[in-house]
């Protein structure tokens, strides 16, 4: 596949990924803040208040971090550490006795780990070629080509 492809193939790939943290956060946690931290105590997650405010700055930062590609692997590691957070809290089927509702949370347990599988993969391989993390570094690159070489002495 050739870099124009592949380079446009990532960033889309990359909005896509990161629409479902963002909008999460500015869509649902933020407007509804008190009730969402309701919820959270009632699952057992200790200081929900303050957790929610960070759950929102990893989702928005992240989210974001990913979408153009600056510090995409430290975004990824933070939408990481919400999604292991998150599914450890929230998605526990296996604590379930209803079956109909084992299954449901098996199944949102089951696209998080997919999610954290595409997080390990960013860290892993960057953001791709249409980011601004690889302008950074052809920057780099090119800068440290451009240096003045030394001159013998004479």
């Amino acid at each position: 596949m050739n870099n124009t492809i592949n380079g446009v193939l990532s960033a889309a790939a990359r909005l896509m990924i990161a629409a479902i943290f963002i909008l999460s956060a500015v869509g649902n946690k933020v407007p509804q803040f008190d009730s969402v931290a309701g919820y959270m105590a009632s699952e057992g997650v200790p200081y929900s208040r303050v957790m929610l405010a960070g759950a929102i700055a990893f989702l928005i930062v992240g989210g974001l971090a990913v979408v153009v590609g600056y510090q995409a692997r430290i975004g990824a590691a933070l939408l990481l550490a919400f999604l292991v957070l998150a599914t450890y809290f929230f998605h526990d089927f296996w604590t379930l006795d209803d079956p109909a509702a084992r299954q449901q949370q098996m199944i949102q347990f089951l696209k998080n780990l997919s999610l954290m599988g595409t997080m390990l993969f960013l860290i892993a391989n960057g953001p791709g070629r249409l980011s601004v993390d690889a302008l950074v570094e052809r920057n780099r690159i090119d800068a440290a080509h451009n240096l003045p070489q030394p001159q013998p002495a004479q």
